[in-house]
């Protein structure tokens, strides 16, 4: 009789209890029919997809033994043409093969091709006729001769002055080498060029001027404005793919000496260290800057607006040259003006001072001398923070009209109020984001150098989740800007905003891992997206103490050098021991979407009768009742084992079995801690979504009383479509809500509760919306 009861017991924990002890439903006989199968477990390991880890980047995702990385320095004089929006330049760059390869030639970028007369970037793009245009637009696209804004290159010499063979191809130059550069070797050539800079309020170039009709002035934003050296690693070999538009740049770091020649009364700052301040400042301005550098609460004016509006009807004939020298940065940018204020402060970072700056016109008043400066110090700090200490000296914003774009030390940001000075809340919370997110660029791609070129996630996505936490800490360290009692306008970051991209049409949504060429939504796509990934994942998947742990981690082993994806997607795992295969899979390699809902929910009680399906095995096997182990017994609310006495008894009396059980194999300083549920809960919850996420159910009680569960995400491991929790509880559940705080971007809410609640259709919702 045992044999016959523990192999009954056997087999009924098979046919029977399955249905709460696991996910798995049990196969059809098509099923059961042997076949072979790929892996598409969403929890495989994702080997697939990466690299393999090798000497010059680790599995953990460290730079490896023999990680290197190549050298650009760069010389160059520099004369504006204020009269004419020309730019001349003569460089000298000193190029280092630190490569275990040798060279046989070398390859430049000369990004102003993109805008040459016969450049082939405006026609890649298919489209009709759109609803509307920007009158500037439209006059440069179809009713102006073609703008030309390619380099001018008037000669490429080498070392000793002779000329050195060069092929260009649209945005690249190869520099045909006469013998190949051997590792250890560095090689030095030169360039004479220029370029007619474009008006970026029309084509919204990334570098340009503004021209003010007013007072006929312009104001310069001035970078890719050299031919820069492309990247050599160990991953794309070189870095040619061609500028097209959308992917930025990928750059080595080097060493740079720069001397900038303007018109003598236009004020002018610059990626890198002011060598001639005494020379192009005067006393006075010496003055303030000297206190700027002591005053950490508020900017001190270097240059006054009223000081500015007097110079705006000067139009020097005068030319004034300042000089600056900057050391591992990988780029270079600079804005120059007569029309700009100058404000200053000092921010402490670590334990020295960094100055965070802003240059504007007066048209960008009074917004800009109230918030600008104040946003790149929070700016510093909270980055800082999160990453490692600014190593650099300063941060400069500067006013563009349409423009957000970032190099090192420098960055143009837009926001303007009206003529009269008026703005509204979204013109200044855009002002102030757009300042935070370009100052943000520093850190991510500038001193984490990722390929922009390739990976635009990587330093849009990495800077648009750091950004989000430093507008909130901004919000806080300045209530007086923010609506009492609310916290900072965020419009990139929280869970919720991502939905309507995710839940949008298939066919035009990208996966995260896309060049940004290629995808069809970029903001979303290499913004929101990965910014809102990076959100959920610490605040719902990992924790904010493991996840700022491990991203402080990535920064620190990758500042001044250059990360793949996988470098970031390995560091993060190795430093907080959580598995995220499965979330770099469904967020970043698919275009899948979260849905996770309530499916049904069975309620039952502990009984001492054996219910009809135990009746059903029992005449399957010929057994009798006196055959059976002893077994605790549920009877589901409705069904014919159900018997209302049933209902609120307590466990104990309800079973005699299970009051055997404890009476003899527990202690009495046991049996006082027991708990005594009277109601037992089936709850199935179900994943129409394809993003396996950690299941977060809140359970309302009869009394009132919530309670809120997380289930881990590998609860979908072995059944992606559903899976079944047995909910014991002292109090009867009135009220079932997943993903109660809206965290997980769940994009449909309707299957998201038990009962389900009734929601307006979408023509309820528009008549409720404009009612009155």
């Amino acid at each position: 009789m045992r044999t016959i009861k523990y192999a009954f017991l056997s087999m009924l924990f098979v046919s029977f209890g399955l249905s709460f002890a696991q996910d798995q439903e049990q196969p059809t006989e098509e099923e059961k029919k042997p076949k072979g199968h790929i892996n598409n477990n969403k929890f495989r390991q994702l080997y697939q997809e990466m690299a393999t880890p090798n000497q010059y980047r680790t599995a953990a995702g460290a730079p490896g033994v023999a990680y290197y990385q190549q050298q650009a320095d760069y010389k160059m004089d520099i004369e504006l043409d204020d009269k004419t929006q020309k730019i001349y330049g003569v460089e000298t760059i000193t190029y280092h093969n630190n490569s275990p390869d040798d060279l046989e030639y070398l390859w430049v970028q000369l990004d102003q091709n993109v805008r040459s007369a016969d450049s082939p970037a405006p026609l890649r793009n298919g489209g009709g006729v759109p609803i509307a245009e920007q009158p500037g637009g439209f006059t440069a696209k179809h009713l102006g001769a073609a703008f030309d804004g390619g380099f001018k290159i008037d000669y490429v010499h080498d070392a000793n002055g002779k000329p050195l063979s060069h092929t260009i191809n649209q945005t690249m130059m190869r520099i045909n080498l006469a013998r190949p550069l051997k590792s250890g070797e560095k090689f030095s050539f030169s360039m004479k060029w220029w370029y007619n800079i474009p008006d970026h309020t029309v084509n919204r170039a990334r570098s340009g001027f503004e021209h003010f009709p007013k007072d006929g002035n312009n104001a310069y934003v001035i970078a890719q404005f050299f031919p820069r050296m492309c990247v050599y690693n160990d991953v794309e070999g070189w870095q040619n793919y061609q500028f097209w538009g959308s992917g930025e740049f990928a750059l080595p770091f080097g060493d740079y000496e720069v001397n900038i020649t303007v018109p003598a009364d236009h004020v002018v700052d610059a990626t890198g260290v002011l060598q001639n301040r005494k020379e192009v400042f005067s006393k006075e301005m010496m003055k303030r800057y000297e206190k700027a550098r002591r005053t950490y609460d508020k900017p001190v004016l270097i240059v006054t607006q009223e000081e500015a509006v007097a110079k705006e009807s000067s139009f020097s004939e005068k030319k004034k040259t300042w000089e600056f020298k900057a050391k591992n940065v990988r780029d270079f940018g600079f804005a120059s003006s007569r029309k700009f204020i100058w404000d200053m402060m000092a921010v402490k970072i670590g334990n020295k001072d960094v100055m965070a700056v802003s240059l504007y016109p007066k048209e960008g008043n009074p917004l800009w001398e109230e918030y600008s400066t104040m946003a790149v110090a929070q700016t510093l700090k909270t980055y800082s923070k999160h990453t490692f200490d600014y190593p650099y000296h300063k941060a400069i914003s500067v006013h563009a009209k349409n423009q957000g774009m970032e190099y090192p030390m420098i960055c143009w940001n837009y926001g303007r109020p009206d003529e009269e000075g008026n703005y509204s809340d979204r013109t200044k919370f855009g002002m102030i984001s757009v300042i935070i997110h370009e100052v943000g660029h520093n850190f991510f791609p500038m001193i984490v150098n990722s390929d922009e070129r390739q990976w635009g996630w990587m330093d849009e996505g990495l800077d648009t989740f750091m950004q989000y936490l430093t507008e909130q800490e901004f919000g806080k360290e300045h209530p007086e800007a923010i609506k009492p009692n609310e916290n900072y306008p965020s419009r990139r970051g929280a869970a919720s905003k991502i939905v309507p991209y995710m839940s949008g049409d298939q066919e035009f949504i990208s996966p995260i891992m896309s060049n940004p060429e290629n995808v069809y939504q970029l903001g979303p796509n290499a913004y929101g997206k990965p910014a809102t990934a990076l959100n959920i994942l610490r605040e719902t998947v990992m924790g904010k103490e493991l996840f700022d742990y491990a991203f402080k981690t990535y920064a620190q082993r990758w500042k001044f050098k250059h990360p793949t994806p996988e470098d970031f997607f390995r560091t993060m795992e190795d430093a907080s021991a959580v598995d995220l295969d499965w979330f770099w899979r469904g967020w970043f390699y698919t275009t899948d979407y979260v849905d996770i809902g309530v499916k049904g929910v069975k309620k039952y009680y502990v009984t001492s009768k054996p219910t009809k399906a135990i009746r059903e095995i029992m005449a399957q096997r010929g057994m009798k009742a006196e055959d059976l182990p002893p077994l605790v017994f549920l009877a589901e609310e409705g069904s014919e084992d159900y018997d209302e006495s049933l209902k609120g008894k307590d466990v104990l009396e309800a079973s005699q079995t299970l009051k055997e059980y404890v009476m003899d194999n527990l202690t009495p300083a046991e049996r006082a801690k027991m708990k005594s549920p009277k109601y037992f809960y089936e709850v199935t919850f179900d994943k129409p979504g394809g993003i396996p996420m950690p299941l977060i159910v809140e359970y309302t009680y009869e009394d009132g009383s919530k309670e809120t569960i997380k289930y881990p995400v590998q609860v979908w491991r072995k059944n992606d479509a559903e899976c079944k929790k047995v909910i014991a509880s002292e109090k009867e559940i009135v009220g079932i809500t997943v993903d109660p705080n809206m965290e997980t971007a769940d994009i449909d809410t309707t299957n998201n509760s038990w009962p389900q609640k009734q929601e307006d259709n979408d023509f309820d919702k528009f008549k409720s919306k404009v009612k009155g």
